[in-house]
């Protein structure tokens, strides 16, 4: 009997024994790291970041704006605003040869016997119905240079472009046609209908393009 409670008593101090290092071995171990070292291992992870971070800036290239454009102007003189110029200049100086026209007496329904003055042909009249010759001109020849692409037959004669362009030519044709038969007669010719016609038809033009 006694060799048996000695037994359990062994047996339960063993036990308790176990137990115990289990426990034990259960437990952190023990930190003998300084407050320093300690310091250092928790700010190691971020100043590794950091570097990682300063490392990718520098590679990536710094992105640049674009440089401001200027704003686009149009220059003040263009080939199509030199035509509308023109275009302008022609009807004011047709207007003006008009307005200083002479008197054309009789012209083809003169008396017998009725003896025409001899005609002024460098006079004022003169002398503007060659400026209008020369601007109307020169506004279909800009016209035709700058804008030959908006004309197309197939469009038909209704269309605004064909119609500026059939206008203005038919318009500085008939005035240069009377600004000649006119300037190459002394004696009094029937002129001032066909200028009228011309100039007309000029206006016409310039109303439909602008």
């Amino acid at each position: 009997m006694e060799v048996k409670q000695r037994c359990s008593m062994a047996l339960a101090g063993a036990a308790m024994l176990a137990f115990t290092g289990l426990a034990g071995a259960q437990e952190a171990p023990l930190d003998l790291s300084t407050p320093a070292q300690a310091y250092a291992q928790r700010a190691m992870p971020m100043m590794l970041a950091a570097n990682d971070s300063m490392v990718a800036a520098e590679k990536t290239p710094a992105v640049t704006a674009p440089a401001a454009q200027p704003e686009f102007e149009e220059s003040w003189l263009t080939g199509s605003k030199a035509h509308m110029a023109l275009g302008l200049a022609t009807i004011v100086t047709a207007l003006a040869t008009g307005a200083t026209a002479p008197g054309e007496g009789c012209e083809d329904a003169c008396p017998p016997g009725y003896v025409a003055p001899p005609r002024e042909t460098d006079g004022t009249h003169a002398k503007l119905a060659k400026v209008t010759t020369a601007l109307a001109v020169a506004t279909v020849a800009t016209g035709l240079y700058y804008h030959w692409d908006d004309f197309h037959l197939e469009d038909g004669l209704t269309d605004p472009d064909n119609l500026h362009v059939i206008l203005g030519m038919t318009g500085a044709a008939l005035m240069a046609y009377a600004t000649a038969k006119s300037a190459g007669s002394t004696t009094p010719v029937s002129h001032a209908g066909m200028g009228m016609a011309g100039a007309y038809g000029m206006i016409a033009a310039v109303k439909i393009a602008w």
